[in-house]
């Protein structure tokens, strides 16, 4: 009687979770609406003009504070 009311050991158990976290996973997986070719190259054109954009903004403000900083470096040298 005590046997069948004893704990699964801790390998049974931990293989029992990662079994259910798979097949969790790939039903979830399932349920992806995965993008075309089209909406892909789209959204990657999307990325890479945002970056783009954003590392020409960086590139001009550290410019910018660049000549700042040596301004009044310049300045309080004399």
């Amino acid at each position: 009687m005590a046997e069948a009311n004893k704990k699964e050991n801790f390998f049974v158990r931990s293989g029992k979770r990662i079994g259910r976290w798979f097949r969790e996973m790939r039903s979830e997986l399932k349920k992806v609406v995965w993008p075309s070719k089209s909406q892909m190259i789209n959204n990657t054109l999307v990325v890479l003009a945002c970056v783009l954009v954003v590392g020409v903004f960086i590139w001009v403000f550290d410019a910018v504070v660049g000549l700042v900083v040596n301004g009044i470096i310049t300045l309080i040298k004399g």
